[in-house]
């Protein structure tokens, strides 16, 4: 039976759905607030130089593969990947750690560190594979958030102790140096969460780092995006920017369309992947799952302070993707968490995707990217924007040993007040909801909506979670979800 699907965004689940409902047959169209498509993995273009506004790791290439792998479809068809090494440098305060394109420089590096630590982090490794494989083979594809007893298999019922325990425990457990320490609690941030609060079995995470490697896009991570669109169009999905929907209308508990532009647009489906929160305040009070007050107790992913930096110098002692981790990582992470605040010494990432990539920045020039993590919903102004960049501009020519202030050709900046009117982003998280005990699978916001018929949700407030990967995934759940109950009618 085949049906008209009207789809709110066009972020990595939107388009994932897209092009998973389109392929079984169905009328699909997208609606995008803005200019470009993307969500949050837009790009910006200025001067000649490139930068992704949003994501800028590219982990987890199997779930990329598997993904257009859906469709007869190899990623090379669409763009290139390059494996990057040192993946990524961290600065700490009187050291330096690079982590290598394999497991033997990693533990070489662990041991240079630690002694002894190098075939400690060997068989940690290994039981983050092994955990990877049940996540994402047994796990992630096959739980809609339907049933708690998605998550009950053999293999987790072995592992039960892994989702009490945390991250923090599991690494803590194994190495006693504090650098080492933040090397390997650092990938959980990808999951929203601090340390502390995030289940060990999501250990898989190293694993995703260490054994899988970091990959650029040439291009940048938009080419990922562009490559969803072009496959999207040919299978026969609309798509239309410039296009924000004002309202998801309900006829007697059964959603019968979008409203865009003053325009009534009837529809047998809708599924939003815009902001979770957003999307229900589209709906009449009556027809809303959760209440403010549900969403105001829920742990939310930082928001980010972002500057996108063009310098008219190539960068030394820097590579592709560096962590500046010379600040306190716990009392960061109560600044964000805890007692929500501006940060007093905040930990931030420098992205130099031209480093490894000529065509991200003008010949002799680099392209520079920072990330500041802080506080969804806090105050943001000119004023704190800028007095923060001068912070980490001062820290980062310190610890890269080279003057950038005066090679500042343009500037521009992102944050909370961004999040909300770019995204519609609640409190202006910058990745949704945080993957801590409580709100992992079937304890997320569902793809289904239990109050108003054939309206769905995907994206990185429901599940699998937050990040690129899980949004591809997330997609493919809801598309899967809306094809079976089609087939039961």
């Amino acid at each position: 039976m085949k049906k008209t699907i009207q789809i709110i965004g066009s972020g990595f689940s939107s388009l994932s759905a897209a092009c998973y409902l389109a392929q079984a047959g169905h009328t699909v169209s997208v609606y995008e607030k803005n200019s470009t498509v993307g969500g949050r993995a837009r790009q910006l273009k200025k001067d000649g130089f490139t930068f992704d506004i949003g994501p800028s790791w590219y982990w987890m290439p199997d779930v990329f593969d598997r993904f257009f792998g859906d469709f007869g479809k190899k990623t090379s068809d669409y763009y290139h990947i390059d494996k990057l090494d040192p993946a990524y440098k961290i600065f700490f305060d009187d050291e330096i750690i690079t982590i290598g394109d394999s497991m033997d420089k990693i533990c070489a590096e662990f041991e240079r560190i630690e002694k002894g630590s190098g075939l400690k982090l060997k068989k940690f490794i290994d039981k983050a594979q092994s955990n990877y494989g049940i996540a994402v083979n047994k796990i992630l594809y096959n739980a809609p958030g339907v049933s708690p007893l998605e998550l009950v298999t053999k293999d987790t019922v072995k592992r039960l102790d892994q989702f009490f325990k945390t991250i923090s425990h599991e690494v803590r457990k194994n190495f006693s140096n504090p650098k080492l320490i933040s090397t390997l609690e650092f990938p959980s941030l990808f999951l929203g969460a601090k340390p502390t609060k995030t289940p060990s079995f999501f250990s898989f995470m190293n694993y995703a780092d260490f054994g899988l490697g970091t990959w650029h896009p040439r291009g940048g991570m938009y080419e990922i995006i562009k490559a969803m669109e072009a496959l999207a169009v040919e299978l026969g999905v609309q798509i239309h920017t410039n296009h924000p929907v004002d309202k998801i209308v309900v006829d007697k508990t059964t959603v019968s369309g979008i409203v865009t532009k003053d325009v009534f647009i009837e529809s047998d489906i809708v599924l939003s992947g815009a902001d979770y929160h957003h999307s229900e305040t589209l709906l009449d009070a009556a027809y809303r799952q959760h209440s403010e007050t549900y969403w105001d107790k829920k742990v939310f992913a930082p928001s980010s302070l972002l500057f996108y930096i063009g310098l008219d110098k190539k960068l030394k002692n820097a590579e592709h993707h560096n962590l500046f981790f010379d600040a306190d990582f716990e009392k960061h992470a109560e600044e964000i968490y805890d007692d929500p605040k501006w940060p007093s010494h905040p930990l931030f990432y420098a992205n130099v995707p031209s480093k490894t990539d000529p065509s991200m920045a003008p010949k002799g020039c680099e392209a520079l990217f920072i990330l500041m993590p802080i506080a969804p919903n806090i105050e943001d102004t000119p004023e704190l924007r800028s007095h923060y960049l001068e912070k980490i501009i001062e820290r980062f020519e310190e610890k890269t040993k080279q003057s950038i202030q005066n090679n500042i050709i343009f500037r521009e900046s992102f944050c909370v007040d961004d999040f909300k009117s770019e995204y519609n982003s609640y409190k202006g998280n910058a990745y949704g909801m945080a993957m801590t005990l409580l709100q992992t699978a079937f304890l997320r916001p569902k793809l289904k909506s239990n109050k108003v018929k054939n309206l769905y949700f995907t994206g990185q407030l429901t599940v699998p979670g937050p990040g690129v990967p899980p949004s591809l995934i997330s997609g493919k759940l809801t598309s899967e979800l809306i094809q079976k109950m089609l087939d039961k009618c």
